[in-house]
């Protein structure tokens, strides 16, 4: 036997916010309602459900919002960092993600966060690299990164 209940969020490999699904009584008793998973198909529960995502829909559009005043503030951002090498060519070790990240809030004031950074080749040479920053909400920033020998930067 089973019951109906109305997710109130979604619930991976049951289903999204909204939809009314089958589910073994003690899944639901146990689990999905006392979390705030899901609630009972009631008339409450449909005019609570709309409620709750309206407040979802106003947080994600605030988000959103702060997520492109960051964006303003990195746009055309390029990265200039020195690096000691063997050769002239081939770092000793890499610039690490901490190094960029220490770069990018010296250079613009903007803390950026570890996961939000991709990178798409190991930082390992002397040259030029792309580089994402991912803020969510579907706001992503472009950004140069350029790796100069430390020897050279000095001279120059």
């Amino acid at each position: 036997m089973q019951v109906e209940v109305l997710l109130m969020d979604n619930v991976k490999k049951l289903g999204k916010s909204g939809q009314i699904v089958k589910v073994a009584p003690g899944y639901a008793r146990n689990y999905l309602i006392p979390q705030g998973l899901a609630s009972e198909v009631t008339e409450a529960a449909k005019r609570r459900l709309k409620k709750l995502e309206a407040e979802r829909a106003a947080k994600a559009a605030e988000l959103k919002k702060e997520a492109l005043e960051v964006a303003r503030k990195l746009e055309k951002l390029e990265l200039t960092v020195s690096a000691p090498t063997t050769d002239g060519k081939k770092l000793y070790g890499a610039v690490s993600v901490t190094d960029l990240l220490a770069a990018i809030e010296a250079n613009r004031g903007v803390k950026v966060e570890r996961g939000m950074l991709d990178i798409e080749d190991s930082l390992r040479e002397v040259g030029d690299y792309d580089a994402t920053i991912d803020l969510g909400h579907g706001v992503t920033v472009k950004f140069k990164i350029r790796i100069l020998d430390e020897g050279a930067a000095a001279d120059a």
